[in-house]
């Protein structure tokens, strides 16, 4: 089967606050498509607020796939977003759907679109001797160790993520290679689908970033602390779960633990969004081929949809 012949499946990018799940329930409408999600953050039950998660009217009147099908306690992992995502753009196109895909998890995208490297297997013994450095040294030190090994993941990882952190130094530990050395080497794999990709973005960082900021104080309005506050009295959660480090529930939680003031919370949440959002538009540089559309432009999902129809 050449590319061309290979089923379509849209896929739909964008940092966050950018107007991509509203665009994806539009797209699918007019398509006749279901929406499979590609957040790190939507597959926790419980967090609906802080992850602006579709509503519950908007998930019954459009199909959405990989939201809350895990309890904050648990880790999703990069893998098995990559195998349920296959699994499930075989069975939408079986029944004769276009797959839409859309979310802002660029690690997931990468994953699916690239292929993921062949790393060696976790090492218990290995993960609780850095571990034991970590609770020693704290986490911005052995931050500063890796930006020494390896500085393109040191500047991908942020010193509070220890799981990326402890994995891209386990990875160095056990093969002598850097994670960075290791990923560029993977092979691309042979798509069973043809990706259209189509790029949603503020026409500047500045409207961005005042997008990111609105949209917080909406969150917290409509009791987005409350949620969060309802995660930290189940006492089996903590700051270094996959879960509770999402942006804003990490601050968020650092304000329940009586870190900081309200304040406080409030500006390093907007902060971190804005950085996270950052990050993920230098990811989005990369995607030449897609269709870079500008958000909050009229007749946004029209456009959207003829662009769609023309590469069917």
């Amino acid at each position: 089967m050449t590319a061309a012949e290979l089923p379509p499946v849209v896929v739909l990018m964008g940092p966050t606050a950018s107007g991509k799940s509203q665009l994806a329930i539009e797209l699918a409408n007019a398509l006749d498509g279901e929406i499979v999600s590609v957040d790190s953050s939507l597959v926790y039950r419980g967090m609906d607020i802080g992850t602006a998660k579709p509503t519950p009217t908007e998930r019954a009147a459009v199909p959405h796939h990989l939201i809350d099908v895990l309890d904050p306690s648990e880790v999703f992992s990069t893998g098995r977003f990559r195998d349920e995502a296959l699994a499930l753009i075989a069975d939408i196109t079986a029944r004769g759907r276009l797959p839409v895909l859309a979310g802002g998890t660029m690690l997931y995208f990468n994953a699916l679109l690239r292929g993921l490297a062949e790393l060696p297997s976790a090492d218990p013994d290995l993960r609780r001797e850095i571990e034991t450095r970590a609770a020693r040294d704290g986490w911005h030190a052995l931050h500063a160790e890796l930006a020494r090994i390896d500085p393109p993941a040191a500047a991908r990882i942020h010193p509070n993520d220890p799981q990326r952190l402890q994995r891209a130094l386990e990875v160095f530990y056990l093969t002598g290679r850097t994670l960075s050395d290791l990923c560029e080497g993977s092979r691309s794999p042979e798509l069973p689908f043809r990706p259209l990709r189509i790029v949603l973005a503020p026409a500047s960082r500045a409207v961005l970033a005042e997008r990111i900021a609105e949209r917080f104080r909406r969150m917290l309005e409509e009791g987005f602390l409350e949620e969060v506050e309802a995660l930290y009295r189940r006492g089996d959660l903590n700051e270094t779960l996959p879960s509770i480090r999402a942006v804003g529930y990490r601050q968020a939680w650092g304000y329940l633990q009586g870190d900081y003031g309200f304040d406080t919370f409030v500006e390093r949440a907007i902060i971190a969004t804005r950085q996270f959002a950052k990050r993920q538009c230098t990811w989005l540089r990369k995607e030449t081929e897609a269709t870079w559309l500008e958000t909050g432009t009229p007749g946004l999902s029209e456009r959207a949809a003829k662009e769609v129809r023309a590469r069917l």
